[in-house]
């Protein structure tokens, strides 16, 4: 069992690292993480503990206008944690199975 400040600190390397993700350099064009309305919203709801809810989450994502731009980065950059583009890492990982090619293994 994982301990509470093990616990934390996961949760907190994984929020900084999506706010980075999100945040870039200042000196960047502007891309679809520009628009996205998680930037507005609490990281905590995108990062839900193991079997918590991932509803507030999914919700925000629904109405994002970023909301395929966001997931085809989490896929294309293979996000393990946290909710991209309106799916958990789980669906993340079905969905990419069904994108692999025929004869490919899982």
């Amino acid at each position: 069992m994982t301990s509470p400040r093990r616990r934390e600190i996961q949760w907190a390397d994984k929020t900084a690292g999506a706010a980075l993700h999100l945040a870039g350099a200042d000196d960047r064009e502007p891309d679809w993480r520009d628009s996205a309305l998680c930037a507005e919203t609490d990281p905590e709801a995108f990062f839900p503990e193991k079997g918590g809810s991932t509803r507030e989450a999914k919700a925000v994502c629904r109405n994002c206008p970023v909301k395929a731009e966001c997931l085809a980065y989490a896929l294309d950059k293979g996000e393990g944690f946290g909710i991209w583009g309106g799916l958990s890492e789980r669906e993340r990982r079905r969905l990419n199975r069904g994108r692999l090619a025929p004869g490919v293994a899982a």
